[in-house]
């Protein structure tokens, strides 16, 4: 008998596991994307893609059931939230099982000059005492944060356009990762980068800015994941696949 399961998905690491799970016959895979990227990675082999947001924690839960899932895998990124908390609570109200797989963050190294912060609003505050070149790469959804920032040149790095409005003196870099070190390094000394903001993902994909930023000692303002649900956590896929023959 197969299992339905539900990944929230969105991330290399959510893509690198819908293709892993897909080979076995005993599940059958929804992949989710929030639809917030035009285009996205799908998953390699044959499982069921599915576009958009679901209506909230009700259409959550109400989607759970009328599609039958048994089991539900948050992979959205580690800084999505909302979407995990409303995974975690409909998870609640189902009764169906949910696992978040995350990568782990980043750690600090004795060479690295980080500042960590709660959020993005701190960040902004911070950067003023730090530098006036200032490589942000955040994404696009929250860039906004940073456009009363009159004081310091903006290079902003993000797959797709930012949203909402920018600093007045910024420059877009639209690129997709896995970046290398010797590219970052090369980025940094071009631009003449004196301080990075950086949320702390994890993951190979994006950590080469952060290697480079310990080679050159340029200082990164590290924002900090959202506090944990109370959801189980696993880092590796062998761990999803033990989980799933619970």
């Amino acid at each position: 008998m197969t299992k339905r399961i539900l990944i929230l998905g969105g991330t290399s690491d959510a893509l690198e596991l819908a293709n892993h799970l897909s080979t076995n016959e005993r599940f059958r895979l929804i992949y989710s994307l929030a639809g917030r990227v035009e285009h996205p990675r799908v998953p390699n082999q044959s499982c069921e893609i599915r576009k958009g947001g679901f209506g909230g924690i009700d259409g959550l839960a109400s989607y759970l059931t009328t599609h039958r899932i048994q089991a539900i895998i948050d992979a959205t990124h580690p800084f999505a939230a909302q979407i995990t908390r409303h995974a975690e609570v409909a998870s609640q109200t189902t009764g169906i099982p949910l696992l978040i797989y995350a990568r782990p963050p980043w750690t600090s190294l004795p060479q690295d000059r980080w500042h960590e912060v709660p959020n993005l609003q701190h960040a902004a505050a911070l950067i003023p005492s730090l530098g006036r070149r200032v490589f942000l790469a955040i994404g696009r959804q929250e860039v906004s944060v940073f456009a009363y920032c009159t004081d310091a040149h903006f290079l902003i790095r993000s797959i797709e356009p930012p949203t909402g409005p920018l600093p007045p003196d910024a420059n877009i870099l639209l690129a997709r990762g896995p970046f290398y070190l010797d590219d970052e390094l090369t980025l940094l000394r071009d631009h003449a980068i004196d301080v990075i903001v950086t949320k702390n993902s994890g993951g190979p994909a994006t950590y080469p800015k952060v290697e480079a930023a310990r080679e050159m000692q340029i200082p990164v303002i590290m924002v900090q994941r959202p506090p944990a649900t109370s959801a189980r956590p696993v880092t590796t896929i062998p761990a999803v696949e033990e989980w799933l023959k619970s």
